[in-house]
């Protein structure tokens, strides 16, 4: 993919990935990308019943996206068009660790390994992060029906897997910078400041980083 830009907004639930990476198409021009949540049929089952339909909701996931980033590739990325993401697909086995069981995991982190083994990698990543309360209130003002029943212990721990995850991919790859903010302290779809403040930020990163994402 040579030098084109791909950049991912990754997160919890609630907090703010896809007004953040819609803001950011609109400044830089760049394509957008969203993930699938409302068109999957398990999700709302999955909410009430998390042991029962989480590897449906999952595979679902896993599958939709695999397909939308083949598409970016084909259709934005080889043609050296820009793309913004409002998720990276490492998100899957966050989700999928915490809502599967061993032979479940085992069979999905099989699958996963083979559809992404040749996927396009991001320049960036962007990481948002809130408190369970900033979650919660956030979630509850879009008012997604297949979100009204989330436990607010499986919101808190998702975000500590995710805290985990993200550190754990820094490490894996320091060749991909993540750019960090704190949806607590910044609430860039109410306040312009806020928002130049972290599009200042991706300027920089786009600037100062030699790309190496590969398919």
């Amino acid at each position: 993919m040579g030098d084109t830009p791909f950049i991912t907004v990754e997160g919890p639930i609630g907090v703010g990935k896809t007004s953040l990476a819609k803001a950011i198409s609109d400044q830089f021009n760049f394509a957008l990308l969203k993930e699938i949540v409302d068109e999957n049929p398990f999700l709302g089952k999955f909410y009430e019943n998390i042991e029962e339909w989480s590897f449906q909701t999952e595979m679902f996931f896993l599958c939709n996206r695999y397909k939308q980033l083949g598409d970016i590739n084909t259709h934005y990325l080889s043609k050296n068009q820009s793309v913004v993401a409002d998720y990276h697909i490492f998100k899957n086995l966050i989700f999928a660790q915490r809502t599967l069981n061993t032979d479940e995991y085992q069979k999905y982190y099989k699958i996963y390994q083979i559809l992404t083994e040749d996927m396009p990698k991001p320049n960036v990543i962007i990481y948002l992060n809130a408190s369970l309360d900033t979650l919660l209130k956030r979630i509850k003002i879009r008012g997604r029906e297949v979100e009204k029943n989330i436990s607010p212990l499986y919101l808190e721990q998702l975000s500590i897997d995710y805290e985990a995850a993200i550190t754990s991919f820094e490490k894996m790859h320091p060749e991909i910078p993540v750019l960090r903010f704190s949806g607590d302290e910044l609430d860039f779809v109410k306040s312009e400041q806020d928002l130049n403040h972290i599009f200042e930020k991706l300027s920089l990163s786009l600037k100062t980083n030699s790309w190496t994402n590969t398919i």
